[in-house]
């Protein structure tokens, strides 16, 4: 049996903080857990350009009868993702041994870092509206969503030949989720069935006309009079998040990192002593970057 000495109880410290970290970051997210997530254990450093390979478009040809085939020669798309955010909470804990006796208390100083980080990964994420320009934006500034106004993003991500089999997913604001709620068509048991029924008893719109509806507190707002309010309706291989990990800190430094993965995202948790305040200082933080992939995958939804 290996010996119990300050080192390991510093590393199992750190692993400790790593593995209640992430699943906090993951259960905070909206869009974070609705984009294509691409996730790779190699170390980056921030500023790294990331290439995101994108399928490319091909053409069906009919051959006769000793007729030849048509060799296509596609050009395999690309997206470049650039990792130009580092994204850190940091915070302190006087007595760092009684996380270890008393878990519940990693949760209290846990919780509102990684939230932090959450919060600015989605802010990101839904400030990509300006970028879905290949369909023309449905819905009017200053105007609240009708059902005519999600029709037509839906249409408009059919004619972009988005495979019917693709999960489409529509992010909203807290206020004009609340107006879906009360279209009519959308809120009644005899009208829209046991989705109207969850709309009215458990406040859910769930999924509408092919969308599956979210709201999040972070959908941009742009303008004065009228305020206009960036929705967004896209296909998961609209948007894209890549991350990568950071590097260890240098041996020797007073510094102890630990990696936390699961599910295509990755953060690193750092534990270090500060003099100063005689406590622990832990950072957690993450290095990504976000973009379009395809631009025909998403359009503007604006009230």
């Amino acid at each position: 049996m290996a010996a119990i000495t300050s080192t390991n109880v510093a590393n199992a410290i750190v692993k400790l903080v790593a593995a209640d970290a992430l699943p906090v970051l993951v259960g905070n997210l909206v869009m974070g857990n609705l984009v294509n997530r691409d996730y790779e254990p190699v170390l980056a450093q921030a500023g790294d350009t990331i290439n995101v390979p994108i399928p490319p478009v091909m053409v069906a040809n009919n051959i006769l009868e000793g007729g030849t085939v048509q060799t296509q020669n596609p050009s395999l798309g690309n997206a470049q993702i650039v990792l130009n955010t580092h994204a850190e909470a940091t915070f302190q804990i006087p007595d760092v041994t009684k996380v270890l006796a008393v878990p519940d208390l990693l949760k209290i100083y846990m919780q509102p870092a990684v939230a932090a980080i959450a919060q600015r990964v989605e802010s990101d994420l839904l400030s990509l509206y300006a970028g879905f320009t290949a369909n023309a934006a449905v819905g009017t500034p200053g105007t609240p969503i009708t059902e005519a106004t999600i029709d037509a993003a839906e249409t408009a991500l059919f004619l972009s030949k988005i495979p019917p089999s693709e999960q489409k997913f529509m992010v909203v604001d807290a206020a004009t989720y609340s107006t879906w709620r009360q279209i009519p068509r959308f809120s009644e048991f005899q009208t829209a069935g046991d989705a109207g029924l969850r709309a009215i008893v458990d406040g859910t719109v769930g999924k509408v006309k092919d969308f599956f509806v979210f709201r999040s507190q972070f959908v941009p707002k742009t303008g004065s009079t009228p305020v206009t309010t960036h929705n967004i309706a896209f296909a998961k291989d609209g948007l894209g998040l890549v991350i990568r990990r950071l590097p260890q800190p240098l041996p020797g430094t007073g510094a102890i990192a630990e990696y936390a993965e699961l599910g295509n995202f990755g953060m690193r948790v750092v534990m270090s002593y500060q003099p100063n305040t005689l406590a622990q200082q832990f950072t957690v933080d993450i290095l990504y970057g976000c973009g379009v992939l395809r631009n025909a995958s998403g359009v503007q939804v604006n009230t």
